[in-house]
């Protein structure tokens, strides 16, 4: 497969000609929060085949998108993580999101988990920083994220912390399920799907900063109501 070019000039067309291609858009966006081995962005693009993500991967590298860092013994694998170049498509990204939200939902398909943690980022509110100031994990399945709140910027990450001021335990189908208000907060805190540690205020606002980027206010469950027994 070659690279195809608009032959314009125009900064759009040139950043089209890198990172206009099918799947390359989502390969980014799938290594904004962190570096992810092969078969890691595979499972985040369902939809894509190994030849054609492969062949994505190299042109994205070739390119200066993304670079492939081994990992070493023991464990003898590598992973792909974004250049500090690519690092600046994030707020174009953040932007598309919230655009694109407004487009009708295709009728097949899933919010893959980078997805439902960057919709954190691209909803959050500046005004609210400091109402929601704090730090906080977020351990979905095998996967975990750090999410700070401060200076007026929610900043997420994979990886983790020591001693978040509260910690949110669950799976992928749960988290898609509270998040498009098919099980509400409380009811999955209820069932022991989903577990919330640490004190009331920052569970409230850990709650609150994760159901607030798919919910306007009003139309979801409060964060105050979820089981304190679950902590």
């Amino acid at each position: 497969m070659s690279v195809r070019s608009y032959e314009d000039p125009c900064g759009i067309a040139r950043s089209l000609d890198v990172i206009g291609e099918r799947w390359a858009l989502l390969v980014v966006r799938d290594l904004l929060l962190g570096p992810k081995r092969f078969n890691d962005l595979a499972d985040g693009l369902p939809g894509v085949s190994s030849n054609v993500l492969s062949h994505r991967l190299r042109s994205l590298t070739e390119q200066g998108v993304v670079r492939r860092r081994d990992l070493g013994p023991p464990t003898r694998v590598h992973v792909y993580e974004l250049t500090e170049w690519a690092r600046e498509l994030e707020p174009a990204l953040l932007v598309l999101g919230r655009w694109g939200s407004r487009a009708p939902l295709p009728s097949t398909g899933q919010f893959g988990l980078d997805s439902l943690m960057l919709s954190i980022k691209a909803s959050f509110d500046p005004a609210t920083a400091d109402e929601l100031s704090g730090t906080y994990e977020f351990r979905i399945d095998t996967d975990t994220f750090v999410a700070e709140v401060a200076h007026g910027s929610v900043q997420i990450h994979r990886g983790t912390t020591t001693n978040p001021d509260a910690t949110l335990t669950t799976d992928i189908a749960t988290l898609r399920a509270v998040c498009n208000g098919q099980s509400p907060l409380p009811e999955a805190v209820r069932s022991g799907d989903l577990l919330l540690n640490g004190d009331q205020q920052p569970i409230d606002r850990m709650t609150h900063l994760l159901v607030s980027s798919f919910f306007h206010q009003g139309d979801h469950p409060t964060c105050d109501s979820a089981d304190a027994d679950a902590r």
